[in-house]
């Protein structure tokens, strides 16, 4: 009866152990790319602007998203192995139901951390300080928001 217990004893830790053997396939390496979308259809920051940068950043391969709602522009840093901008203008136009948002590729490529305001948001936000550009310090427009931090 002990050889017995035993031999299940061994037969149970050699299954524990294939089982919890460690999958080492290599990772795919991440393959970063960056789109700028024009997003028509968007009338407020909080409802539109907010919730379509939600939903891009929780989108399988996107790596970062960011909507500006005063240029109409969403900033995408993606991995091409996972997702494309095809599917990524697509994934757009399919938010609250397909009726709402239309996307399209916008030819400025937006996506350097300096950010180019549009032209309303230069008078309204922005002061020459010497041979730079300055953001106002009561400028509550997201270009400036986005050069502030």
């Amino acid at each position: 009866m002990k050889v017995q217990k035993i031999i299940y004893s061994i037969a149970i830790v050699c299954f524990v152990l294939i089982g919890c053997k460690e999958n080492k396939e290599p990772k795919k390496e991440v393959k970063k790319e960056s789109v700028a979308l024009a997003i028509s259809g968007m009338t407020c920051e909080i409802g539109c602007a907010k919730t379509i940068q939600s939903k891009l950043s929780k989108k399988e391969g996107v790596i970062d998203a960011k909507v500006v709602f005063t240029d109409s522009i969403a900033n995408i840093e993606f991995d091409a192995n996972t997702t494309s901008k095809k599917d990524l203008i697509a994934f757009v136009d399919g938010i609250a139901g397909g009726d709402l948002y239309k996307a399209s590729e916008s030819t400025s490529t937006n996506t350097s951390k300096e950010h180019n305001c549009s032209d309303a948001c230069k008078e309204k936000c922005e002061h020459k300080m010497g041979d730079k550009t300055a953001c106002k310090e009561d400028c509550k427009m997201a270009c400036c928001a986005d050069k502030k931090s």
